[in-house]
């Protein structure tokens, strides 16, 4: 999931391109890009769209950024989405222990509601001080919680946190990796509006994927193609990978656990990151199965 594309629940002429487009996920957007006298129909239209062939057919993560557990919507935009279409339901704002299982519970109870034999998972928002201080607790309360993802824009604004000053994106980002990396589950990159400057998106990302992210969110299209071209393996990762799985594998028949290659000691940890690497070259054409 290098990339992942909002798509505004409301705009349902924009589905059938988003389906055809590169993005490797579709997160349909039925909180902030939806407007409060629009979010019964824009439930009924995303819902519609995951049980339809086309969405089945896709080979896409489908997402749902439902509005968040204290507003009215909640329960009913769970009601509508919770399908075998559905691979994560994305809660917004979350914050506490409590939130995680009343919003599992929501969705165990739509999923059985609407026959679903295969269940969703949770993608979690850190969007707040609060959110943040609690986020590996708040991933490991129940294990349908496959990731956190960073909102900068509900993080930072209301605190008067700049945006564009490095430092402050990467100790946000620092934080909620190691957050996630205490769970066991993935963490996600923010979007990032200004969707003219490519630069800055690139330069998030390379971040991002330095601290060992997933991926990075994409509010336009034209942001798909920057994130495909971070979030992959370089020629040197995918050589240097080889050379360490190799070397284990030699290492492993003559029972040594530690070892040189290319002049660097190499063990457990780094033999698990290189196999991490060729597993995902090898999912994306980068090398050949063998």
């Amino acid at each position: 999931m290098r990339s992942k594309l909002f798509v505004p629940g409301s705009r349902p002429e924009l589905f059938p391109k988003a389906l055809d487009g590169p993005a490797d996920a579709l997160s349909f957007d039925l909180e902030d890009a939806v407007a409060e006298d629009r979010k019964a129909e824009a439930r009924t239209q995303v819902g519609a769209l995951l049980r339809s062939a086309a969405a089945q057919a896709s080979g896409k993560t489908l997402i749902v950024r439902v509005n968040a557990i204290d507003t009215p919507h909640f329960e009913a935009d769970v009601a509508a989405v919770a399908c075998e279409g559905l691979h994560l339901l994305n809660l917004p704002k979350a914050e506490s222990i409590e939130q995680v299982m009343a919003a599992v519970a929501a969705l165990e109870t739509a999923e059985r509601a609407n026959g679903v034999t295969r269940p969703a998972r949770l993608l979690l928002n850190v969007e707040s001080p609060r959110g943040l201080r609690q986020a590996a607790a708040m991933a490991q309360a129940h294990a349908r919680v496959a990731g956190l993802q960073l909102g900068f824009g509900d993080l930072f604004e209301p605190l008067g946190i700049a945006r564009r000053d490095i430092a402050n994106v990467h100790a946000a980002m620092f934080a909620m990796r190691l957050a996630a990396g205490e769970a066991g589950v993935f963490a996600y990159d923010s979007a990032f509006a200004d969707v003219k400057d490519a630069e800055g998106y690139l330069a998030e990302a390379e971040m991002a994927r330095r601290l060992g992210y997933l991926g990075k969110s994409c509010i336009h299209p034209s942001q798909v193609a920057l994130a495909h071209r971070v979030f992959r393996p370089s020629e040197a990762d995918i050589a240097r990978a080889l050379c360490v799985t190799e070397a284990a594998r030699e290492a492993q028949a003559r029972g040594v656990g530690a070892y040189l290659v290319d002049g660097r000691m190499v063990d457990a940890p780094f033999v698990r990151s290189a196999e991490a690497i060729v597993a995902d070259a090898k999912r994306l054409g980068l090398l050949p199965e063998r």
